[in-house]
């Protein structure tokens, strides 16, 4: 099991980055949290990581704090919630709005994130209660500022969207309803997601 990584971030396009380790290109999966902490191309940068092995693939999954792995690894016990659907969350929603969804047992806000419908969010609800019941420390640090390093961020913004799990349309018109030219991918993206979300931008 690969547990950390440290490189050269070569390429970021949401949800895929490239690190250069010792001239050995790894690919890995993120979710938006940590692409807000990401530091421009050609910068070092470490990734807790978490490795999913199938028959068809080994897909590696990076995040910036060892936290946010640990969320994601426990969202993977909850029955019908895979990778995808766990990046999905926790590009959504930072730790500390799920937990409060877990807290207040906010089954609407959970099925506003896509591929999570009623059934799953009340699975997720009675099974990862005990993250709320025992405090866990799940905080994700402030997103760094980041410079846009790609020229079409409002594409970039919408390929994102679509790879989490939404629909073409439904990316497009979020990302055209909050972005513009002076913003970068990064920024649009979080700002589509929360109204995605139902939370105000």
């Amino acid at each position: 099991m690969i547990a950390r990584i440290k490189g050269i971030l070569l390429e970021k396009q949401a949800p895929v980055l490239v690190l250069d380790v010792a001239g050995v290109g790894y690919e890995l999966e993120a979710p938006m949290t940590t692409f807000y902490d990401l530091p421009d191309t050609n910068n070092e940068v470490v990734l807790h990581t978490h490795m999913v092995v199938r028959e068809d693939a080994h897909k590696l999954y990076g995040f910036s704090g060892r936290s946010q792995r640990d969320l994601f690894r426990n969202l993977l016990k909850v029955s019908g919630v895979g990778p995808r659907v766990a990046l999905a969350i926790l590009s959504s929603l930072s730790a500390q709005e799920f937990l409060v969804c877990m807290a207040e047992e906010d089954v609407e806000r959970l099925t506003l994130v896509p591929g999570i419908g009623r059934k799953t969010a009340q699975r997720l609800l009675v099974e990862m209660r005990d993250l709320v019941l025992h405090g866990a420390e799940t905080a994700i640090p402030d997103a760094a500022s980041i410079s846009p390093s790609n020229p079409n961020p409002i594409q970039d913004a919408v390929s994102a969207l679509i790879a989490l799990g939404y629909k073409p349309a439904q990316a497009s018109r979020a990302v055209r309803e909050v972005g513009n030219g002076d913003s970068g991918s990064e920024d649009i993206i979080r700002q589509a997601l929360r109204m995605l979300a139902g939370s105000a931008p």
